[in-house]
């Protein structure tokens, strides 16, 4: 990885951190670009994805809430070796 160094007065380089290759800059380079973003799939199924979720029968925790039923789903985000995560709504 090249890195621009300013700290020689007025001597623009481009330096190596790793080894110790320098390369001198005649003329002053400048370069912008602009990245056009894709459209994404959402991955945990977009507006729809508690339209087909479980459910289970479950108590709500909030105060005040007579709710008794929970949707849920589980992905497996991290290893095979640690369990699934579950969202509920």
């Amino acid at each position: 990885m090249l890195l621009y160094d300013t700290t020689n007065a007025g001597n623009h380089r481009l330096e190596c951190l790793t080894c110790p290759y320098q390369y001198i800059l005649q003329a002053r380079y400048y370069e912008r670009k602009t990245f056009t973003h894709k459209e994404r799939e959402d991955m945990f199924g977009g507006k729809g994805q508690w339209d087909n979720a479980q459910r289970a029968s479950v108590q709500c925790t909030k105060e005040g809430c007579d709710g008794d039923e929970a949707a849920y789903y589980q992905v497996q985000i991290r290893s095979a070796d640690e369990p699934m995560t579950s969202f509920y709504k």
